[in-house]
């Protein structure tokens, strides 16, 4: 098939297109309108005819006319590869074809689709696509109507000349790749197809074309329509009528304000004489003042997450109802601001998130970070290749005016958002220019403009928040010590996070007196066993006026559902791949909540507890609303009023105990959760410190029997068998199936894929053991065995020095005590403790539960007596990884043991060893174990969120190197 290649031409990016305008629904009348009636609306989602092609050229020339011999069914919407046509492709930072902008590779895959559709009214015709990836041509009844790109922004037709009474058909050449491409390398699965809704509108002559709507905080709000007739308002709140007339700025006297807390909406119904729009309006208004970020005149924090739309069933293809669900879930976990990563979602999503409350930063669909993976490139110098080229700007424009003027009339839109690791330059400050004319009542955000590249000195005035992902710890507090400045990364080849040496710099002349808000608009990379490290993050967020959002990176596993098993990145034979990093959600890919989002909601819960001495303080982390009118809160198992205004603090007497452990419970209902409803809870240990075990009392002797490798132990019913070669004991009753083994390995996270490596390089993962010395000293109810040990990993240097005592009473009862001292030059262990293969499958323990516990990962956690099994305490990440640990133990019972301490200790028990875990990929292809593995740990080293963030803080970092430990072990 012979078409033009508006595919490689950056001159050509729509054609036949209507004005852009914004996002809303057309009813005949206002009594439709109030029903949701949509009678102008013709959904053309179906079974359509569809035949899928690796080159146009093997396209049929009159499948424009609707033959359609030889094609298959495909729905509408959804994404080809989803249906077996191509291959899926999941590649992060790197272009899926060569870098050759603006062409792309000749032989480009497409999907020829052929519908049918009858009209029968006089109106006039919009043909409407929601959401097309990457580009495509439309015919109508053989009649070419247009093009279009950008994937998920709307592109409208009029096809009014085109269509005829009766039967009509549609034609429509999707191609997988345009020059559009390089501008949507989005972090995600790459799919293909018409993947959003399809539709005509039916309208008439005169209209209303499109309108921009602002209110103030007196009540006013102003309607700026652009019509061609006379316009008429009708303006209802809940109990009706309010407003009827035609003056375009309405007051509303007892004006009720929109926030994400109490997300109030009026309805506006605007009308011409054969047509009505229906509108909810939100008043509310935003402005920033020294560096603070005000909504409605209070400064608040949004605790937000990305958002992809992703499926596992039906990619990008998402419903109002799946939306919906990860709204209803975020709500549940006290997330209350969303980032439409790294594109604008279906049109209603917003309007979703306006009716349940969040606030929104809505992204244009523009990301560039291929360029960073040039040979001899890097985020450092060409970065900006793209967003400096000026055959690019109108690209780079178009997509950011799409995006603005399509929700300009949400109000849970609070910032736009220029665009997601795109390098800056010139195109990107003309579009933030734009952005600032067009709409000045809301802020703007461009992360990337903390990269200064290719020549470019960065222009800062048109953007109205500074943005980083991924900063430590100490960079934010570095930032806020002279807020006034801002950081620029200079061409350096490979810098890829920001650090603390070489990247402050003053601001240009004309900005150095504006000192702007600060966001993360990534942190916390929620990889696996993660993110650890979040607590740190909140309270700074609180700690800083002008640190008022961030947003987790992100909210779903990204995978493919094929034969009842989830598949990421190289499951598919793809090249390039960038494996399970698209793993990185705060749910798994059917919306289980990750033990990560458990945390993240206990972060970022509304209220914060400290204790001193008799009292404990509650923080009210509302922006809008009192405490008590909102939670209902239980105090060591008693109902407590506890009443705070918003942003508030107040001091309440505190009860008596080793604990304080304070619960919040929804006090009213919600579209998200019933009465009752657990908000969160805080647990301040008063008192943590374990008692001393007692002293055994053991009647009865106890006999040894040395020979040249083994020492038996027995005495009242047991007898252990201690092999002086590996400095282990190789029986204890027949509880273990195999010797006892000193432990340092763990399955690498997600999060310690960066220093898994010098793990590996350390030999932590294949540690031997050797012997030097071993002694036996005989006591009247006891023996006692010495020995020194080394762990020795091949070819590799000693780890550790090992100066083990085990005491042996007459009872069976075991004391160890061991000295260990780490070669300094070695990295961070992952662990140290005790491996022991037992059976059984019940588990007791007092400690951080009932959910997996780790250092710097526990806020889910408390501090109790818990009973479960071996295989409830495994956490089924997709990629099998050290998890079900719990942090702060006193004591661990199974079905054949119980181990105590007099100093808090972390344990596992798993089917599944740590090798097992380490080597398989995927879930699906773990073996369990036919022992229980018990691994009792003196420590673990913290779970971070090294994936993509920081490193773990220095106190959760396993570093020591010289330590005691001293465990009770106790065999039934």
């Amino acid at each position: 098939m012979k078409i033009e290649k508006y595919y490689n031409d950056l001159n050509t990016l729509h054609i036949g297109t209507e004005q852009n305008r914004s996002y809303y629904k057309v009813y005949s009348d206002i009594e439709n309108a109030r029903k949701g009636n949509e009678n102008r609306k013709q959904l053309l989602g179906s079974e359509w005819d569809f035949a899928y092609y690796n080159c146009v050229d093997d396209v049929p020339e009159d499948f424009i006319n609707g033959n359609t011999n030889g094609f298959n069914k495909i729905p509408v919407p959804s994404c080809w590869q989803n249906h077996g046509y191509d291959n899926h492709q999941y590649t992060n930072v790197r272009y899926p074809f060569p870098y050759n902008p603006p062409y792309v590779p000749y032989e480009n895959p497409c999907g020829a689709y052929v519908t049918r559709f009858n009209v029968d009214n006089n109106l006039r015709q919009y043909l409407n696509f929601e959401g097309v990836d990457s580009c495509f041509y439309v015919w109508v009844n053989g009649t070419f109507v247009g093009y279009s790109q950008v994937s998920h922004s709307t592109s409208e037709f009029d096809i009014t000349d085109k269509v005829k009474d009766g039967e009509n058909t549609l034609a429509v050449l999707v191609m997988k790749w345009c020059d559009g491409s390089y501008l949507e390398d989005q972090d995600k699965l790459r799919m293909s197809g018409i993947f959003r809704d399809v539709y005509i509108l039916s309208r008439p002559e005169k209209r209303v074309r499109d309108y921009k709507i602002e209110t103030t905080l007196d009540g006013t709000i102003t309607i700026d329509a652009d019509a061609n007739t006379d316009v008429t308002f009708v303006l209802e709140n809940e109990k009706g009528v309010i407003y009827s007339g035609s003056d375009n700025k309405i007051k509303v006297d007892n004006t009720i304000l929109w926030n994400a807390e109490s997300p109030y909406l009026y309805t506006l119904y605007i009308q011409t004489e054969n047509e009505v729009i229906k509108e909810k309006v939100g008043i509310r208004e935003i402005r920033i003042e020294n560096g603070i970020f005000y909504l409605n005149n209070k400064p608040i924090k949004m605790r937000g997450t990305n958002r992809h739309d992703s499926d596992p069933v039906t990619g990008y293809t998402i419903s109002k109802e799946q939306a919906k669900k990860d709204l209803l879930l975020m709500k549940r976990h006290n997330i209350n601001a969303v980032r439409t990563s790294h594109y604008p979602n279906a049109p209603w999503f917003a309007e979703l998130c306006d009716e349940l409350g969040f606030y929104v930063i809505a992204e244009a669909d523009l990301e560039i970070h291929g360029t960073s993976s040039l040979y001899g490139g890097g985020q450092g110098n060409t970065f900006g290749l793209l967003a400096n080229d000026p055959d690019w700007g109108e690209a780079i424009l178009d997509r950011n005016q799409r995006n603005v003027i399509r929700d300009k009339n949400r109000p849970c839109v609070c910032l736009w958002s220029a665009g997601n690791e795109g390098g800056y330059g010139v195109n990107v400050e003309k579009t933030l220019k734009w952005i600032k004319e067009y709409d000045s009542t809301r802020p703007t955000h461009y992360e990337s403009a903390t990269w200064q590249t290719c020549g470019h000195k960065n222009d800062l005035s048109d953007l109205d928040v500074i943005s980083t992902m991924y900063a430590s710890y100490e960079w934010i507090d570095e930032y806020f010590r002279d807020p006034g400045r801002h950081v620029l990364h200079f061409t350096d080849g490979d810098s890829t996070f920001y650090d603390m040496e070489n990247c402050w710099t003053d601001l240009p002349e004309k900005n150095e007196s504006k000192i702007k808000p600060y966001m993360q608009c990534e942190f916390i990379h929620a990889m696996g066993n993660g993110p650890g490290g979040i607590k740190e993050y909140i309270d700074r967020m609180y700690r800083y006026d002008g640190f008022f959002v961030a947003f987790a990176w992100e909210w779903c596993d990204h995978a493919v559902y094929k034969d009842g098993k989830y598949l990421y990145g190289g499951d598919f034979g793809e090249f390039p791949h960038d494996g399970n990093f698209c793993m990185d959600g705060l749910v798994y890919p059917d919306r289980t909540p990750h033990t990560g989002l458990l945390e993240y909601k206990q972060a970022i819960k509304p209220f914060k507890v400290t204790a001193y001495s008799n009292i404990f303080i509650v923080e009210n982390r509302y922006d809008f609303s009192e405490l008590s009118d909102m939670l209902r809160f239980e105090v060591n198992g008693r109902e407590m009023k506890i009443d705070v205004p918003p942003r508030g603090k107040k001091s309440f007497a505190g009860p008596e105990g080793y604990t304080l452990l304070v619960w919040a419970f929804l006090k009213n209902y919600t579209p998200w959760a019933d009465i009752g409803y657990e908000v969160g809870f805080e647990q301040i240990v008063i008192n943590d410190t374990v008692p001393m075990p007692e002293a055994v009392t053991a009647d009865g002797a106890v006999d040894v029997k040395e020979e040249d490798r083994m020492i038996t132990i027995s005495g009242n019913d047991f007898e252990y068998i201690f092999d002086k070669a590996v400095g282990n004991f190789v029986k204890l009753n027949e509880v273990i199936s195999k010797p006892l083994e000193w432990n340092v390995w763990r399955a690498p996270t997600d999060n310690d894929r960066n220093i898994a490596p010098t793990w590996k390089n350390a030999g932590y993962d294949r540690e031997t053991t050797y012997v030097y010395k071993t002694e036996i000293e005989k006591n009247e109810n006891s023996i006692i065995i010495k020995c020194h040990s080394a762990l020795l990993p091949i070819y590799l240097q000693k780890t550790a020095d090992i100066f083990a005592e085990w005491t042996v009473y007459a009872n069976g009862t075991i004391d160890l005590k061991a000295n260990v001292k780490v070669n300094n030059i070695l990295p961070t262990l992952p662990r140290f403790g005790l491996r022991f293969f037992t059976n059984g499958e019940n588990v007791k323990y007092y400690g951080y539960g009932p959910y997996e516990s780790y250092s710097d990962k526990r806020l889910a956690s408390y501090l109790g007596e818990f009973e479960t099994t071996v295989n409830e305490m495994h956490e089924d990440y997709i990629k099998p990884q050290e998890n079900g640990s719990h942090f702060g133990t006193h004591y661990v019972e199974t079905d054949t043991l119980r181990i105590s301490s007099d100093a808090p200790f972390s344990f596992n028990a798993s089917h599944y060893t740590q090798e097992e875990l380490t080597e398989k990929k995927h879930n699906f292809e773990l073996q369990k174990s036919d022992d229980t593995i018990l691994c009792v740990d003196y420590k673990q080293n913290g779970i971070g969120q090294n994936s993509c963030g920081p490193l773990p803080l220095q106190e959760y970092r396993f570093d020591e190197k010289d330590f005691e430990w001293r465990i009770r072990i106790e065999v039934k």
